[in-house]
């Protein structure tokens, strides 16, 4: 799917980075190009249809301009990524595309944290063409799991090796000295994603046998991993694992899993919000504003008197009120008479406003990323078992492990593609040395760095 064309083409001067986007994920990102704008005379520009965020972000720093920014407005985009030699999206994954398209036909390069969607994988040849480089899922999880797995994956193959079980998992948690509300999770993302997810069936390879798990299943068939110095987890499958055998090259290995990391007992928890039906997205319920979330709930409960919907709710769900599974739903206040402060939304979009109340990293809270690989590979006369781990903890509540991770790696990549170092050309993921090799020299001299083991 993925394929890439070095060229040995002229590197012009190039001054101008655009970023669209000024939220959670953004702060190291324009930090990073902010500082690197003093040394290299750039001009950086923050675009975002909140301009006060844009301008917090820049913080009245020279070479940088911050804008107001409709993403949906074709002309402004177009005008936008005309007057800029980079551009830089932290739009949500699906509005990429038309950023993309004027980046390609106006011949500027892209960076974005998000899959490559068929959309943008059908740019490839035009891309080439016009001397484009679209480089996708350089952020954090898709990014420095692709960065970090290809080393070791690369490694391996010089040294005479091949692949058998290639297993990543991510997570993005709060650091366990704020950890004090019973889901043991916080936002430091962005929401949305977090109620959705799982609202796809999962695919990945075990034992060379293709699996499967349908949405209904994600959050109950999960797996525990054991992750030196950091306690205990659970993973639950991402939605394909499949389609990184052949990028990664490791169509070798008999098992193939990428998962994402939760806390013990998050995910029975969640499975009983999916089990209500209060994850849907396909439909708006109108004045919501007149409604509890008691009486939301309750509207997704067989059973009709409200006085017992907590004993109607367990029936439902299989569970007793003296449950921790239920506590946390409790505690959530999904049972509360509390007036839903929207007036229309999908279940998924009201049940991610009661969460970011709740699940909100409050000043001076930090949180933390964890990633980890567990990788076996054969040799002719050996076989060896390698974990790699990555904890990083944020700095504050603005200048999280989140945007310091999503966003260095993009940044970095900013830096060395405006010097002339990228070669690279069409739609790309960071699966080559040219791009993992500089990347994660310098995320380690942030912190951001792997412990490796071999057994």
């Amino acid at each position: 799917m993925y394929s890439f064309v070095a060229l040995n083409t002229m590197v012009f001067f190039m001054k101008n980075i655009l970023v669209i986007g000024a939220g959670l994920s953004s702060s190291y990102l324009i930090k990073y190009l902010l500082e690197q704008a003093n040394i290299f005379n750039w001009q950086i520009t923050v675009a975002d249809s909140n301009i006060e965020a844009a301008e917090n972000k820049i913080a009245n720093q020279k070479n940088a301009k911050a804008i107001k920014l409709n993403a949906t407005d074709n002309e402004q985009v177009e005008q936008l990524v005309s007057a800029n030699d980079l551009i830089i999206s932290l739009l949500p994954a699906f509005m990429h595309i038309n950023v993309a398209r004027n980046c390609v036909s106006l011949k500027k390069h892209l960076i974005t944290a998000s899959y490559v969607s068929p959309e943008m994988q059908s740019l490839h040849n035009n891309a080439i063409n016009n001397d484009v480089l679209l480089l996708n899922e350089c952020g954090l999880d898709p990014g420095i799991d692709h960065l970090s797995a290809m080393k070791i994956i690369d490694e391996v193959k010089a040294k005479g090796g091949s692949i058998d079980v290639f297993k990543s998992f991510c997570g993005g948690l709060v650091a366990p000295e704020f950890d004090d509300n019973p889901w043991n999770y916080k936002f430091t993302w962005n929401p949305r994603n977090v109620v959705v997810a799982g609202q796809s069936t999962a695919q990945y390879l075990e034992q060379n046998e293709l699996k499967f798990i349908p949405p209904q299943r994600i959050f109950t068939q999960t797996e525990e991993i054991q992750i030196e110095n950091q306690g205990s987890f659970e993973c639950y499958a991402n939605r394909d694992s499949l389609s990184y055998i052949k990028p990664y090259g490791i169509e070798s290995a008999h098992t193939v899993l990428r998962g994402t990391l939760r806390k013990k007992g998050y995910s029975k928890a969640w499975n009983n919000i999916v089990k209500l039906g209060l994850t849907d997205d396909s439909f708006v319920i109108h004045n919501t504003q007149n409604l509890t979330y008691r009486e939301l709930v309750s509207a997704f409960t067989p059973g009709n008197d409200i006085s017992k919907l907590e004993q109607r709710a367990c029936d439902f769900l299989n569970l007793t009120q003296e449950q921790d599974e239920f506590k946390k739903l409790v505690w959530l206040g999904l049972f509360d008479d509390t007036k839903i402060n929207i007036p229309e939304g999908s279940p998924a979009f009201i049940l991610q406003q009661l969460l970011q109340q709740k699940w909100k990293l409050q000043k001076g809270e930090l949180d933390m990323i964890v990633m980890y690989h567990e990788i076996e590979a054969s040799y002719p006369n050996k076989k060896e078992k390698i974990s790699s781990a990555l904890v990083v903890k944020g700095e504050n509540e603005i200048l999280t492990a989140m945007s310091k991770t999503v966003g260095l790696p993009m940044a970095i990549a900013a830096k060395h593609l405006m010097l002339g170092d990228i070669k690279l050309r069409g739609v790309v993921i960071p699966t080559m040395p040219e791009l993992y090799n500089p990347i994660l020299n310098e995320l380690a001299e942030y912190g951001i760095s792997f412990e490796e083991k071999c057994y």
